[in-house]
């Protein structure tokens, strides 16, 4: 029974965003809602960046169809942190607001998901030689990491699919784990998502009259979405049964998210490296480089999705063979770091290689 609700999820989030999309077209052509041309941007023609707005109706409306009868308490304060995200990446989208009111509203939606659905850590699970953590430490750490995921999904979504097919990369590992260990309203809300970012992801890159943009409305519920799950898969691998309790469950989790957190360190590095503030906007994303290489769209996701893939394949890896927790963040940060600087290098080389021909010649 709780397989054939799973598989309703994610097939309901899929025809729901597949309805939903053209008639969102049609109202965004006839008010001429569409994203402005900006310098850093790579599209080349106007399109609607309402994708966010069928994002959440097929999420929506496949998870409350789909857990009927199941009992999840925190399900209607993480309804409400999404809808806080809906509303404020849709005047985002449509008038632009300040960082500043979008971190408020960011906090205000963490904040209510810590405190009133009590989704939060209470351990470490070893990293740093820690194991169980007080309150206040866990509230601070959750709000942290919420803050922060929910941001880097808000600053990957730079080319066609990105977003949406890392985002739905991390809700089908996320949702079949918990479906192992038999969670199984956590894993309906996993591949509720992943059914809604797929038929996002058709419209987004192979669609022309149809195409759309998912703007910030889509990547904050994302982003959200991944942070509940984030804590979830911590906190459910302190009871886990074997063989599926995962002991170095942060790297795990890093890893499955690792992109997007990687390349928001990376840039913002960069920007305070060059005295400028780290929420300038530029292209030096990884999405941004391997654009510049691989001229194509699809090209670009399919590449970063599989790295990941593989990022994924090796966290699992170090897991088996019972590797220290503290290693396998090193180790799985490392990864991920020479991952994101492999693009630069590539094209710092094509680029000295171009010169030096043109010199000879």
């Amino acid at each position: 029974m709780e397989i054939i609700l799973i598989l309703s999820a994610l097939i309901l989030g899929f025809v729901f965003v597949l309805i939903a999309v053209p008639p969102i077209i049609r109202i965004a052509k006839a008010k001429h809602l569409f994203e402005p041309f900006e310098e850093r941007k790579v599209h080349t023609k106007v399109v609607p960046p309402l994708g966010g707005v069928a994002i959440f109706f097929g999420f929506t409306l496949s998870t409350i169809f789909a857990t009927d009868g199941l009992r999840l308490d925190s399900l209607k304060y993480i309804y409400a942190a999404v809808l806080l995200m809906f509303f404020i990446g849709l005047k985002d989208d449509l008038m632009v607001i300040s960082a500043r009111k979008k971190l408020i509203i960011q906090i205000i939606a963490a904040v209510l998901l810590i405190v009133f659905a009590q989704i939060r850590f209470t351990s470490l699970h070893g990293v740093f030689g820690e194991q169980h953590i007080g309150q206040l430490t866990g509230f601070s750490l959750t709000l942290f990491a919420m803050i922060v995921i929910i941001n880097a999904f808000n600053l990957i979504d730079g080319v066609d699919g990105l977003a949406s097919g890392l985002g739905m990369l991390a809700s089908f590992v996320f949702g079949t784990w918990f479906y192992l260990v038999e969670s199984y309203p956590l894993a309906i809300i996993s591949f509720a998502m992943v059914g809604s970012l797929a038929a996002f992801f058709l419209y987004n890159v192979f669609g022309n009259s149809n195409k759309l943009f998912m703007g910030d409305t889509g990547s904050l519920i994302i982003g959200v979405i991944l942070a509940v799950m984030v804590v979830y898969f911590n906190e459910l691998n302190l009871t886990a049964p074997e063989p599926y309790r995962i002991g170095g469950a942060p790297a795990v989790s890093f890893a499955i998210i690792i992109v997007p957190l990687i390349d928001t360190l990376r840039v913002m590095t960069i920007r305070i490296w060059q005295r400028r503030s780290p929420f300038s906007p530029d292209k030096n994303h990884i999405h941004h480089r391997l654009l510049a290489l691989l001229h194509s769209h699809l090209k670009v996701t399919l590449a970063v999705v599989f790295g990941n893939i593989l990022i994924i394949a090796i966290a699992i890896g170090l897991n088996h063979w019972r590797i220290n927790v503290n290693i396998q963040f090193v180790i799985i940060f490392l990864v991920g770091l020479i991952f994101s600087f492999i693009p630069s290098y590539v094209l710092r080389f094509k680029k000295a290689r171009r010169t030096k021909k043109a010199y000879s010649v």
